[in-house]
């Protein structure tokens, strides 16, 4: 039972720190992900997704590499702050971020993404 308990308790935190990366990077970006993604934009959707899939690979490396939830909440939150400011230095750096995903440019979402997801797995890297 023990278990389960623990399971879920670390179920809970991973979604709510993934929530939380979510509603940070939206909020960050200059466009709309979730109304570009409403729309079929398909760069938003890679751009997004890459980089929530690797906040979640700090995330799980966080999980198997801590000892307690205040260790856990610290990597995290620091490998959060990273993937923010990996994402402004890539956008500052290729200017036209924002256009080229709001005209669905499915090259260059995929390109964010790819960054962001290696960024992620460097991140989780570190924790370990």
């Amino acid at each position: 039972m023990f278990a389960v308990a623990n399971y879920l308790i670390h179920l809970c935190i991973a979604a709510a720190l993934l929530a939380v990366f979510f509603k940070a990077y939206t909020w960050m970006t200059p466009y709309d992900e979730v109304h570009l993604i409403r729309q079929g934009n398909h760069a938003a959707a890679l751009s997004l997704g890459g980089a929530l899939l690797g906040f979640s690979l700090t995330i799980a490396s966080g999980l198997l590499h801590t000892r307690n939830y205040q260790e856990f909440f610290a990597w995290v939150f620091g490998a959060m702050i990273v993937q923010a400011l990996a994402y402004a230095v890539t956008t500052r750096a290729l200017k036209m971020a924002k256009d080229q995903i709001e005209a669905g440019n499915s090259a260059f979402g995929g390109l964010l993404g790819t960054i962001s997801l290696s960024i992620g797995g460097i991140n989780a890297a570190c924790i370990s």
